[in-house]
């Protein structure tokens, strides 16, 4: 989920030239920042991101 997202199928692509890389790019902040993320995901629900970063 937090690798790099790679389109392979043109005619998926989208006008904006996203990337997929949103995920990436933050689960390595909060590693470079010694912090954790965690996933919460229900089917039909929705998905909850829950990052924890330290106070110094």
């Amino acid at each position: 989920m937090f690798e790099r997202f790679y389109k392979v199928d043109k005619s998926r692509s989208n006008r904006m030239g996203i990337t997929g890389l949103g995920l990436s790019i933050v689960k390595h902040l909060v590693v470079l920042l010694k912090g954790e993320i965690k996933v919460k995901s229900k089917l039909d629900k929705g998905t909850i991101f829950h990052i924890t970063l330290p106070f110094r």
